[in-house]
């Protein structure tokens, strides 16, 4: 993996400020800002969607090429929907709900729920000894000890699931088209909660019944399926790169730190420009941890101001493409490795460049 990082400079503010402080002047929304990107974010997908239904009448072929695109809003538009999640999209938590819920609509992804899910993730993350909340579907792993552990059938089951044309390309759709149909996780006392699901259900059979019946549902199918299968195969992507990347940061729940967990385990994936606007910031993903009440479009400022602060390990695009491949926990050797490395065979693609643990200031303004 390649590795670039902004250097350690031992300075007063480094010695008498906290990382929270210096991050807390970039939390909360600029209404100006969360307007704009509402507004080019659905504005851009409705315009793609329309395009798309009057190509498919010429070709669907002609249809489909537009797919990409149109997905890439979609996954902006799910950004906005996990900020209103953390109540950073808007001041008010009645126009938070009311505009994630809008956008649930369009991700097929029930908004109460997936909060609840995503928070619980804030409270678990790189912790090896709490992954065993569905919350954090997307990260977790197991470690080496731990796969060797399992029958063979296991370790086929699991190595078959955790393949990356299974976990990133083939499973994607049926978690955001079927298992989210469902309140497959939520606990049954949580009557409001699961209630909230069938009734996105509800919305979404209502509006997209409603297209149908307008435009015809063969239209329907041929385009918004296309839409939703790549959009979600880039968002389980980019959650699964998140925190599973071969030099991350996992550990016991005693040793768990906030910092480094935000700094060393969580991701800071350098997208080309168009990319990083397509994915709302959300490569800044060490930030978001830093302070999930840190707006999407206040990710790469925040983070510029911490960069003078501490080690930043980076991710290019391929090295989050070669991700996937990085899958179970060696914790000997303090890294994410492959199915091929641990059954002792060569992977070309294994890096043996690590960069030190102690990558952030030890200085105890930055303890937790």
């Amino acid at each position: 993996m390649s590795v670039d990082s902004a250097q350690i400079q031992t300075t007063p503010e480094t010695e008498s400020t906290s990382l929270r402080r210096v991050v807390a002047p970039f939390q909360g929304p600029v209404l100006r800002e969360s307007l704009s990107q509402l507004a080019t974010s659905f504005g851009g997908f409705f315009a793609v969607c329309t395009a798309m239904y009057f190509a498919v009448d010429i070709s669907f072929w002609l249809a489909l090429a537009l797919a990409p695109l149109a997905a890439g809003f979609l996954v902006r538009i799910f950004i906005i929907q996990h900020d209103c999640g953390h109540f950073s999209f808007f001041r008010s938590r009645r126009a938070n709900d009311a505009v994630g819920f809008a956008c649930s609509l369009l991700t097929m992804t029930p908004y109460v729920s997936w909060r609840r899910q995503h928070a619980g993730h804030h409270g678990i993350w790189n912790d090896l000894d709490r992954r065993q909340s569905g919350a954090d579907i997307y990260s977790s792993c197991l470690t080496v000890a731990e796969y060797r552990a399992l029958s063979p059938g296991q370790r086929w089951w699991y190595r078959t699931t955790r393949h990356p044309l299974v976990a990133n390309v083939l499973l994607p759709p049926l978690v955001f088209l079927v298992l989210y149909r469902f309140p497959f996780d939520t606990p049954k006392d949580r009557k409001r909660e699961r209630r909230a699901v069938y009734v996105t259900d509800l919305a979404l059979l209502g509006g997209l019944g409603a297209l149908g019946v307008a435009v015809g549902f063969d239209r329907v199918v041929a385009v918004q399926l296309p839409v939703i299968t790549v959009a979600s195969i880039i968002g389980v992507w980019l959650f699964s790169v998140q925190h599973r990347f071969e030099e991350t940061w996992w550990v016991r729940h005693d040793q768990w730190r906030f910092k480094d967990a935000s700094l060393l385990g969580s991701s800071y994936l350098r997208l080309p420009r168009v990319l990083q606007w397509f994915t709302g910031n959300i490569g800044f993903h060490h930030v978001h941890h830093l302070n999930p009440r840190v707006p999407n479009y206040r990710l790469q400022a925040c983070h510029e101001r911490i960069a003078p602060l501490c080690r930043i390990p980076v991710l290019s695009l391929r090295d989050g493409l070669r991700a996937s491949r990085f899958i179970l926990w060696d914790e000997d050797r303090q890294r994410m490795v492959t199915f091929r490395d641990v059954d002792g065979r060569t992977d070309r693609w294994f890096s043996k460049r690590r960069i030190p643990a102690q990558s952030v200031s030890t200085d105890p303004a930055y303890t937790e």
